[in-house]
C-alpha cells in the first residue's frame, strides 16, 4: 500500500465522519463547519486523483459558501449565534431512507460505470479544457460572483463585530420573546453580578 492509498483512506474516513457530524451536532454553526471539512476531504481526494481543477474549485467554493452561511447565522438567527442546542434533523425515517437510496445510487454508478482507461496525451491542457467546458464564456460572471461573495463576508464580519441584531454585542443583547412580554427566546445573556454591583455604585 502506497502513501497515496493511505491518504485516500484517511481523507475518505474524514469525509464520512465529518458528514455524519453535520447531523449529530446541535448547532447550525458547527454543522456548517463540519460540512465544510467534509467537502475539504473530498477535495483532497480529487487532488489525489489528479483532478486539480475540481479539487481547488471545491475548496474555494465550499470555504466561501460555508463561511458566509455561518456568519449570517451568527448575525440573524434568533437562536443566539446559532450555538444553542437545537434539533438538526427532521422527518428521521424519510431522511434515513433518502440517504440510503442516494448512497446506493451513487455507489452503483461509481462501481458499474465503464470508465475510460486510455491515458491523456502529454501536454494536453486538461484544466483549461475543463474550465471552458464548465464555464464557457461565463468566466467574468463567475469571477464577479466570487468578488461579491468576498465583499459579503467582509461586510458580515464588520456588521456583526459589535452591533448585533438585538443590541450592542459588548453590552449583552436580548432577543425578543416568543410571546409579547415573555422571556427572550434562546439563552439570555449572562451578566457578571460583581460588575453590575460595582456599576451601580459607580465603582
Amino acid at each position: 500500500m502506497t502513501l497515496s492509498d493511505i491518504a485516500f483512506w484517511l481523507f475518505s474516513a474524514g469525509a464520512v465522519w465529518t458528514a455524519w457530524r453535520v447531523f449529530r451536532t446541535d448547532s447550525m454553526v458547527r454543522a456548517s463547519f463540519a460540512l465544510m471539512l467534509s467537502f475539504f476531504c473530498v477535495a483532497a481526494i480529487l487532488l489525489l486523483l489528479s483532478a486539480p481543477y475540481l479539487g481547488i474549485a471545491t475548496i474555494f467554493m465550499m470555504a466561501v459558501e460555508m463561511m458566509v452561511m455561518a456568519l449570517f447565522m451568527v448575525m440573524f438567527m434568533m437562536n443566539p449565534a446559532g450555538l444553542n442546542p437545537m434539533m438538526m434533523v427532521h422527518q428521521h425515517k424519510v431522511s434515513i431512507g433518502a440517504g440510503v437510496a442516494a448512497f446506493a445510487g451513487l455507489g452503483a454508478a461509481a462501481l458499474l460505470t465503464d470508465l475510460p482507461h486510455h491515458a491523456v496525451a502529454a501536454g494536453k491542457p486538461v484544466i483549461r479544457d475543463l474550465g471552458t467546458e464548465l464555464l464557457g464564456g461565463s468566466m467574468l460572471i463567475f469571477e464577479t460572483a466570487g468578488i461579491t461573495l468576498l465583499a459579503t463576508m467582509v461586510a458580515t464580519v464588520v456588521l456583526s463585530s459589535r452591533s448585533g441584531r438585538f443590541g450592542a454585542a459588548d453590552e449583552g443583547s436580548r432577543p425578543p420573546g416568543l410571546e409579547p412580554g415573555g422571556k427572550p427566546a434562546g439563552r439570555a445573556p449572562e451578566r457578571d453580578s460583581d460588575h453590575s454591583h460595582h456599576a451601580e455604585h459607580g465603582g
